[in-house]
């Protein structure tokens, strides 16, 4: 029997970002059931930092975010976390009230006509465009550093790692949460779920009935760029309604068609049609033919029903901690969502400009999916 103060079950870079903010208020112990932390959903990540994507509440996390990645802590790592990239919201014709919905909703985007996105992303068909919204913040990420930035912090406050063990049964005895992970048997007052598509299961274990997560898969792709045409300057563009999308990737255009498709958790996959689906859609826009998908992916995000994380103490079992639902904004909501398990668990609030995520505990807490 292994003990410390705070187990954490999932080392994806939520429950690795915890880790390591909480391992300066306590003992704590990160179980990965993988043998390498990040290899689902943040390991096939897009790499992209948006602060106009998804929910009012999540664009704010996300902008909390921004000046982490820009200048991390010293120490953290010696690459450069975020690199600037625009992004465009892109709308055809027949989409011109979602257009217009959005400018009025972020008035902060910089409305920006066809001819002016033909102008930075010229592989676009004539006609196909109406116009767009800029968002001049944002940049790729550099995720594999990021997490072993939050790897080393973990571990050099005296965290503790367990990799390859699969967590198989979870119960409340005597004040304290025994957790079995393959030969090793662990306990400590207080449990974070931080375990991804794999979520509800692990509350299962623990006891506790579902709190309406669900797996989404999504898939990616890569091509080469038209004969003669540089993409590293491009924008990422986003279709505004969210059919697909494109970014530059290493010299190559990544495309998703943004799927949502219900899995169950697993080592997604991606299917023929999703990839031909997107494969159609960029074609459709940019009157190109491509010839050769070059790789394909895909991964899980996994959304709350009201498609906002789920940060904090589960009012049903006491020290049963939920920091999950990330959907797909996981990478560029860590540092901020950290900062928040770390003030929920053990009072320490929020620095910097993480310091207004105060007024998102109640929205964010497990209670919300339980009415």
């Amino acid at each position: 029997m292994q003990s410390s103060g705070i187990i954490i079950i999932g080392a994806g870079i939520a429950g690795v970002s915890a880790a390591a903010e909480l391992s300066t208020e306590a003992e704590v112990v990160l179980v990965e059931m993988e043998d390498q932390p990040g290899y689902h959903a943040t390991g096939r990540s897009a790499a992209y930092l948006a602060t106009s994507y998804g929910h009012p509440v999540v664009q704010a996390i996300t902008a909390a975010c921004e000046s982490f990645f820009a200048r991390p802590p010293k120490g953290f790592s010696d690459a450069t976390l975020l690199h600037p990239r625009d992004n465009i919201w892109f709308a055809r014709p027949d989409q011109a009230d979602s257009l217009e919905a959005m400018r009025s909703e972020n008035p902060r985007l910089e409305y920006v006509d066809a001819e002016a996105i033909r102008g930075r992303v010229p592989v676009f068909a004539p006609g196909y465009l109406l116009g767009g919204l800029w968002d001049h913040h944002g940049g790729d990420l550099d995720v594999d550093a990021i997490l072993q930035g939050y790897l080393r912090l973990f571990r050099a406050r005296g965290g503790r790692l367990i990799n390859g063990h699969r967590v198989t049964g979870i119960r409340r005895e005597l004040g304290q949460w025994r957790v079995r992970a393959g030969e090793v048997e662990l306990t400590a007052p207080l449990l974070i779920n931080a375990a991804g598509g794999w979520a509800e299961q692990v509350a299962a274990l623990a006891g506790l009935a579902p709190v309406g997560l669900q797996a989404l898969r999504r898939t990616a792709f890569t091509i080469d760029p038209p004969p003669g045409v540089e993409v590293g300057h491009w924008p990422e563009m986003v279709n505004i309604d969210e059919e697909f999308y494109f970014k530059p990737d290493a010299g190559l255009i990544m495309i998703s068609p943004a799927d949502e498709t219900p899995t169950v958790p697993t080592d997604a996959q991606p299917e023929e049609i999703d990839v031909a689906t997107g494969v159609y859609r960029f074609e459709q826009a940019t009157g190109l033919d491509v010839r050769r998908v070059r790789a394909s992916w895909a991964g899980m995000r996994t959304f709350a029903p009201d498609r906002l994380p789920v940060c904090g103490f589960d009012p049903r079992e006491e020290g049963f901690f939920w920091l999950a639902g990330q959907g797909g904004y996981g990478v560029m909501t860590a540092p901020a969502l950290a900062q928040l398990a770390r003030y929920l668990v053990c009072g320490k609030e929020p620095e910097g400009d993480f310091a207004a995520l105060l007024a998102y505990g109640d929205t964010l807490s497990p209670p919300r999916l339980l009415a």
